[in-house]
């Protein structure tokens, strides 16, 4: 089993930027895909961004398209999310999650792993 710990979450203001980091607990863990994902108080969880380990083009939610950037580094066992131009739309809390199969996105996905979560805030 493996743990997935996020951090880098706080508040900010609208125009700012916050950088979430997500390690794996086993150095060894090469899941088939990372994503981050969201949930605001009273919505349903979103994904957010997603990135297949092994390499190519990671996959963005529009909301976040031009804003957000998914990284990894895979000698860390860390998966990143650079979140710049912040929105109070943004507000909610960040999950990062590990996939062992494909598809990374859409139909078919399937997250098996989780973090306990970090809260985003961005203040208007």
């Amino acid at each position: 089993q493996v743990q997935l710990v996020e951090s880098g979450g706080g508040s900010v203001q609208a125009g700012g930027s916050l950088r979430l980091s997500c390690a794996a607990s086993k150095a060894t863990y090469r899941p088939y895909c990372m994503g981050w994902f969201r949930q605001a108080p009273g919505k349903e969880r979103e994904g957010v961004a997603y990135i297949y380990t092994a390499g190519g083009s990671p996959y963005y939610v529009d909301s976040v398209k031009g804003r957000f950037t998914i990284s990894q580094d895979n000698a860390k066992s860390t998966v990143y999310l650079q979140m710049n131009s912040l929105k109070p739309e943004d507000t909610a809390m960040y999950f990062c999650a590990a996939a062992r199969f494909g598809p990374c996105w859409g139909a078919g996905a399937e997250y098996n792993y989780w973090g306990q979560g970090t809260q985003v805030t961005v203040s208007a």
